[in-house]
């Protein structure tokens, strides 16, 4: 089975209007471990931040994240 040398993947994070951290870094945690159990690593990740359009919303910052293959055939 031939795997693709890069994967590449988006994540939305909503941060939370007060206080500092995201409210769901833990789903980003998720995805990167789930790629590393398929034998990729982190390669780059790029993140664009968008304010919210809703009321108490907070921003929006969408990661971008190329995943490498370690078992290049």
């Amino acid at each position: 089975m031939h795997m693709p040398n890069y994967v590449v993947l988006q994540v939305v994070l909503k941060e939370k209007l007060i206080g500092t951290g995201s409210g769901n870094l833990s789903e980003l945690e998720k995805v990167i471990n789930a790629q590393a159990a398929k034998g990729y690593r982190l390669h780059t990740i790029t993140t664009s931040s968008s304010g919210s359009k809703g009321f108490l919303g907070g921003d929006r910052i969408q990661a971008t994240m190329v995943f490498e293959s370690l078992n290049r055939a």
